[in-house]
C-alpha cells in the first residue's frame, strides 16, 4: 500500500515543476501526516561514529531541508539522522529559476540552486528548541557567495550552530557557488581547517564532530591532499560526495543544462573516490558515504566500500517517503542473509574493488 501511494504522490508532485514539489513535500512533512514507512527498530543496525550513536546509519543528505524546517518529521520517516542546509551566516536567494532539473530517463536531478536559504538566524531559531529531544541533526555550513572572506563564513557557523547541533558539516565541495571548490586545494584547505579547528575549540561545544564534505570530481593528489590535511587538523570525518559536474553516459535531454548532477549515475564515481579515502584514512577514519542511494542493496554497497554511515536524497525524490523505511528493513534483511553482527561486520569488504574502479 505505502509503494503505492508513493507512486500516486510521485505522480502528482511531478506534475509540478520541481522547486515547487519541493516546496510541497516541505509542507506535507510540517503537516504531521504519516507519509513514510517507519521501520521497526534493530539494534544490530545502531551505529557509533565520531562519539555519536546513530539509531541506524542511514540519514537525509544536505540540500533537501534547507532551513531546518523538519528534521524531526524526516526522522520519522526511518532515517537514522538528518543533515539540514547548507546554511550560510546571511540569507540568499540563491541563482535564478529554473534551477532544478529531473532527469527522470536517467534517475537524477541537476540543481544549479546556489546556496538558496533564510540564513543562520531563522535557522538557529527553529533548531534551539529542539536540543533537548532525541535525535540526531547535524548542521550543514557555507559560505554567502559575495563574502569577502569565505573562511569567516565557516567560522561564523561553527560558533553559532555548534551549541545545538549533533553534528557540524563544513561544505566546500557545492559546483554551484563560483570559486568555493577552490578552498579543496591543498594550501586554502590547510587554512580553513585550521580556522575551523581552532573556532571549534573556542565554540560552546568544543568536543562537536566536524564533518568536511568534498566533492566526487578529484582525482588521485588531490585525494592526497585532503587526505593528509583532515587528518593534520583532527577533522572527525569525511563526506564522499557531493555533486558531480560529469554528464557521462546520461541519455535525458536535460543533460546539457549547468550544475551539479546527483542521482543514479553518480553511484560509481561517488563509490570509487569513497574507497580511495578509505584506503587512504585508515580503519578508524569516520567516512559518510552519499551519492545514487536508492536501496537497501545500494546502502550496503556504499558500506562494502568503506562507509560507517550513508545518506541519500534523490533517491528520495523517485521513490518517495517509504524509501527510508523500506532501505533501513532491507539492511536488517542482508544481515540475516549474511549472518552479520551489524553493518560494521559488511564495512571494507569491498574497497579494494571500489578504488580499482577508474576515476576517468
Amino acid at each position: 500500500m505505502r509503494r503505492l501511494l508513493d507512486t500516486v504522490g510521485r505522480r502528482a508532485l511531478f506534475a509540478f515543476d520541481p522547486e515547487t514539489a519541493h516546496g510541497l513535500s516541505i509542507a506535507a512533512l510540517k503537516s504531521g501526516a504519516p507519509l513514510g514507512c517507519r521501520p521497526k527498530p534493530d539494534p544490530r543496525l545502531e551505529t557509533r561514529v565520531a562519539g555519536l550513536t546513530f539509531p541506524n546509519p542511514l540519514g537525509m543528505a544536505a540540500g533537501y531541508d534547507k532551513n531546518a524546517e523538519v528534521p524531526q518529521a524526516l526522522l520519522r520517516l526511518g532515517f537514522g539522522f538528518a543533515e539540514v542546509g547548507t546554511i550560510t551566516p546571511l540569507p540568499q536567494g540563491g541563482n535564478p529559476r529554473p534551477r532544478i532539473f529531473r532527469l527522470t530517463e536517467d534517475g537524477a536531478v541537476i540543481n544549479r540552486l546556489g546556496f538558496n536559504n533564510e540564513g543562520h538566524d531563522a535557522a538557529f531559531a527553529r533548531l534551539s528548541p529542539l536540543t533537548a529531544r532525541r535525535g540526531i541533526v547535524g548542521v550543514n555550513i557555507g559560505a554567502n557567495k559575495d563574502a569577502e572572506d569565505r573562511i569567516a563564513d565557516y567560522e561564523s557557523g561553527i560558533r553559532r550552530f555548534a551549541a545545538v547541533a549533533s553534528y557540524l558539516t563544513v561544505n566546500i565541495s557545492s559546483p554551484n557557488t563560483p570559486g568555493l571548490r577552490n578552498l579543496q586545494g591543498r594550501e586554502q584547505l590547510a587554512q580553513l581547517l585550521s580556522r575551523v579547528a581552532a573556532a571549534r575549540a573556542a565554540s560552546a561545544k568544543p568536543e562537536i564532530a566536524i564533518f568536511l564534505k568534498i566533492a566526487p570530481d578529484l582525482h588521485e593528489a588531490d585525494l592526497d591532499d585532503v587526505a593528509a590535511e583532515v587528518a593534520a587538523h583532527g577533522i572527525d570525518g569525511v563526506i564522499v560526495s557531493n555533486t558531480t559536474l560529469s554528464r557521462a553516459g546520461l541519455t535525458a535531454r536535460e543533460r546539457t543544462e549547468t550544475g551539479g548532477l546527483s542521482g543514479r549515475p553518480l553511484f560509481s564515481r561517488s563509490t570509487a573516490v569513497l574507497a580511495r579515502m578509505r584506503q587512504r584514512l585508515g580503519r578508524s577514519f569516520a567516512l559518510i558515504g552519499v551519492g545514487g542511494v536508492d536501496s537497501a542493496k545500494a546502502a550496503a554497497e556504499k558500506i562494502r566500500a568503506g562507509a560507517d554511515l550513508v545518506q541519500l536524497y534523490t533517491g528520495m525524490i523517485y521513490d518517495g517517503p517509504s524509501l527510508p523505511g523500506h532501505i533501513v528493513e532491507g539492511l536488517s534483511a542482508i544481515l540475516d542473509r549474511e549472518d552479520a553482527a551489524s553493518p560494521a561486520a559488511l564495512r571494507d569488504s569491498r574497497v579494494k574493488h571500489w578504488a580499482a574502479v577508474p576515476l576517468d
